[in-house]
């Protein structure tokens, strides 16, 4: 072991033979991994390129990897022609970059597994790059058939059940000597489980150390219990808890902690037998990783944060230990009491090229859509590590510019807490225009965007995270601790009470809420100072659009909007809409705004004769109304959202603006007129479905509304607006469209609809994703 690329190419170019591909394995792979149409396959460690030959004679399109650049040249001059994509790569150490993106059927390891450090973190790292139903073909020399000058190059039977028990389908097929394993289903769950010998004593006490390499992988060993657990040990007298992970870390694996600290405390039973384990965070390490103690441990391997759950079998108290660094990278634990620790360390650095190159572009993306104008929110985007707060999620997904990443849902599956989109995030922070040393408020937790303003706020700056979820503020306080800047302070609370022990003097500088808010908190204006400014996804009628409002006084002007969603609120004032299910369900109404009005008759109006109205209005192309939505939230009287099942044949539309009056309901939808090849000259055609006894003057009341939007305001964008306190009396308003909340007064100057005069308002810029 510990041949280096150079030797690898040496021996290449030497001459020097190696196995040739037998006709036993080229059976196995035509019977286990035919070549469907399209197929692309992967060798890595192709050597001189015989398997990567073959493969792309069975019709997949192939790129054949291998770190050693002499292999490769003797590959190229042996099979000039050869349809194949050669790549220098070390698929252990290297960016996976050059793969690209595009997804493989078949990746095949050939005499080359061993030879890996960290097998199960390559494996699964490449084998989310399979398509549903690929395969992962390993064909590999057994250590009972190797002699044991060579036994670095075989595996045994536990090395072999250690590489394969993230997998949900394994086969394993003896190939004359050697053994191949046909692999599918890249994440078997990972599973707590218990040594199979009895605890003993009145109660066990130990500690587990969890260190991470330069690159952010978490070190586990295969024991000989056969499963995954982390360097720990139980504690020797009355030595320290810190002191018996760093002990218990340096006899298993020569590694040397340079700095370590007590995070959490946990007590569950073993077997029926107290258990008290301490979870040691280690921040620095120095020596060479070794199985110092091959009578416990098979191997140590390093392994990527977001793969932990996907091991198979892992040490009870070592993936608690895991979930107490990084909460919720485990899903489905056994319940297990935690006590934090106070005790604060430095943020724990270490993060992989691919990281770092995918978040720069990322960065681009987010600038290139005008998101990012500044400075300083770039530079933000391109430094904060937006992996490390949502380290149960890979790094494609949680670097993807246009993806919100869910960290938390509920008992129904619906997201209660996410990572909101990069563009978003960096739209909201930019609408903030804060400056160097400004306090912020955030309502609504996670960890990146508060450390995103952490960044932008800078070292005299501070940001106070607040939610109502005692979990989610735990795993703020964890992840910003790891990874963040030491500007953050996450508080349990309700939001909407704002941070009451936290403010300024003068107020905050800013106030952001990370949910989509129902109403406007008075706490979120009342600690705002004067001049600042709000940004809230604010929902009106049931669409939800990011307002950007400046206080001036007790009335808050909005001077932007931007399309938007986000999880719904959870405090206090979180609202449930009203809703009428009718025709046994198949159409629901609901009012976000507002109580219902009388729905009599609306059941039978409902199955009665449906009048249609053309608005008269046909657009070409891709088209934008989400200002229509508003407009008719906030000017038509009984204005409600209508929902159907798909397939419905009452209703022509699963999700529609809608009105209801006097048991007659209207709603509006659209048809195509004329197709096209090029979606741009696709013609589409508004109308009025309508219902019940009122219903042509219900269609022909809500056609107005929709053309005298297209006439006054589709081009002129969002309205000026105005949010007062909730107790304003009407003739203290200002002319214009009132929507009332609970806790808030909102006024809409709409073009066509206010006064010429009476335009008080200055008009708000807007952007839609």
């Amino acid at each position: 072991m510990g041949i280096t690329r150079t030797d690898w190419s040496k021996r290449y170019t030497e001459g020097r033979g190696f196995r040739r591909l037998g006709d036993d394995e080229k059976g196995l792979i035509v019977e286990h991994a035919p070549a469907p149409e399209g197929g692309r396959a992967l060798d890595v460690g192709c050597g001189t390129g015989e398997m990567s030959v073959y493969l792309a004679s069975l019709g997949y399109t192939v790129d054949g990897a291998d770190f050693a650049e002499g292999a490769l040249e003797q590959a190229r001059t042996e099979y000039p022609d050869a349809e194949v994509r050669w790549l220098c790569l070390d698929v252990e150490r290297d960016d996976p970059a050059p793969l690209g993106n595009d997804l493989y059927d078949l990746v095949v390891f050939r005499l080359s597994v061993a030879f890996l450090r960290d097998r199960t973190r390559v494996l699964h790292a490449l084998g989310r790059r399979l398509r549903e139903g690929g395969t992962m073909l390993v064909i590999t020399p057994l250590a009972a058939h190797t002699p044991a000058e060579k036994r670095h190059i075989a595996l045994d039977d536990d090395e072999i059940t250690a590489l394969t028990c993230g997998w949900t389908s394994v086969q394993r097929i003896a190939v004359g000597d050697l053994a191949a394993l046909v692999l599918r289903g890249p994440c078997a769950d990972t599973v707590a489980m218990e040594r199979s010998v009895p605890a003993t004593g009145y109660a066990v006490a130990g500690a587990l150390a969890v260190v991470t390499d330069e690159h952010g992988r978490v070190l586990l060993g295969w024991s000989k219990r056969g499963m995954w657990e982390a360097p720990g040990g139980k504690i020797d007298g009355a030595e320290p808890l810190d002191g018996a992970g760093v002990r218990e870390l340096a006899e298993e694996t020569g590694l040397h902690a340079t700095g370590a600290s007590v995070v959490s405390i946990l007590t569950d039973a073993a077997q029926g037998v107290p258990r008290v384990t301490a979870v040691i965070r280690i921040t620095g390490f120095t020596g060479t990783l070794t199985t110092a103690e091959p009578h416990k441990f098979t191997r140590w391997e390093w392994h990527d944060p977001h793969g932990l759950g996907c091991l198979g079998p892992v040490f009870t108290p070592a993936a608690n230990a895991l979930d107490a660094v990084w909460p919720g990278v485990i899903p489905g634990l056994p319940t297990v009491n935690a006590y934090p620790t106070a005790a604060e360390h430095p943020p724990v650095p270490g993060e992989p090229a691919e990281a770092v190159r995918l978040r720069h572009r990322m960065a681009e993306a987010v600038i290139a859509g005008d998101w990012a104008p500044s400075a300083v929110v770039q530079e933000a985007l391109r430094t904060v590590p937006r992996h490390r707060f949502a380290p149960e999620t890979d790094l494609k997904t949680v670097y993807d510019e246009d993806l919100a990443v869910v960290t938390r849902r509920d008992e129904h599956g619906r997201a209660t807490s996410s990572v909101s989109a990069p563009w978003l995030q960096a739209d909201m922070a930019e609408q903030l225009q804060l400056t160097p040393g400004a306090a912020v408020l955030e309502v609504g937790s996670g960890g990146y965007n508060a450390e995103l303003l952490a960044h932008v706020v800078g070292p005299a700056g501070r940001v106070v995270t607040v939610d109502v979820d005692p979990y989610v503020v735990h795993r703020t306080q964890r992840l910003c601790a790891e990874a963040g800047s030491g500007r953050v302070t996450a508080v349990l609370g309700d939001g909407g009470l704002g941070a009451p022990g936290h403010i300024p003097a003068q107020g905050f500088d800013g106030v952001v809420i990370t949910h989509n808010a129902a109403d406007v908190a008075p706490a979120w204006r009342e600690q705002l100072r004067e001049g600042a400014r709000l940004v809230v996804p604010l929902e009106m009628g049931g669409y939800t659009r990011s307002l950007t409002l400046v206080r001036r006084g007790d009335v808050l002007h909005c001077e932007h909007w931007t399309y938007c969603g986000f999880v719904r609120d959870r405090g206090a004032a979180a609202r449930t809409a009203p809703v009428l299910p009718l025709a046994d369900g198949e159409v629901t109404v609901r009012w976000e705004d507002g109580e219902p009005d009388d729905t009599a008759g609306l059941e039978e109006g409902l199955r009665g004769p449906r009048r249609e109205l053309t608005t008269g209005l046909v657009v070409r192309g891709t088209f934008n109304f989400e200002t229509l939505q508003i407009y008719a939230a906030t000017t038509l009287p009984g204005f409600c959202r209508l929902t159907a099942r798909e397939g419905s044949a009452l209703v022509a539309q699963q999700d529609s603006a809608a009105m209801l009056s006097d048991g007659s309901l209207a709603y509006l939808t659209y048809r195509k007129v004329k197709d096209a090849p090029d979606p741009a000259d696709r013609l589409t055609e508004f109308f009025i479905h309508a219902y019940g006894p009122a219903a042509e003057e219900m269609a022909e009341r809500f056609a107005e509304c929709v053309r005298v939007w297209d006439r006054e305001v589709r081009e002129s964008g969002y309205p000026p607006m105005t949010i007062h306190p909730a107790d304003t009396p009407a003739d203290q308003l200002p002319p214009g469209d009132v929507l009332d909340k609970p806790s808030a007064r909102l006024v809409f100057q709409w073009p066509g609809r206010t006064p010429a005069g009476a335009l008080s308002l200055s008009a708000a810029g807007g952007q839609r994703a």
